[in-house]
């Protein structure tokens, strides 16, 4: 899926010229961007409630067994 984003300012004229233009690709969408302000500032935490997480397998405890010489 392709989304075409228009910035508003310019949505009154672009947007139906994109919209006429990708009607018939099923894979574009065409939408118009509403943000109002950014939501990721410097310095912001983000709500604060985001999980560090490791999710790589934890490694097996004990050690190998000796390898036997091959002579």
């Amino acid at each position: 899926m392709i989304y075409c984003v228009v910035p508003e300012p310019l949505a009154d004229e672009l947007y139906p010229k994109l919209a006429d233009y990708y009607e018939d690709d099923p894979n574009v969408t065409v939408i118009v961007d509403r943000r109002k302000k950014e939501r990721r500032l410097p310095g912001s935490t983000g709500g604060g409630q985001r999980e560090i997480r490791d999710r790589r397998r934890m490694r097996i405890t004990g050690d190998f067994p000796p390898f036997a010489s091959v002579e």
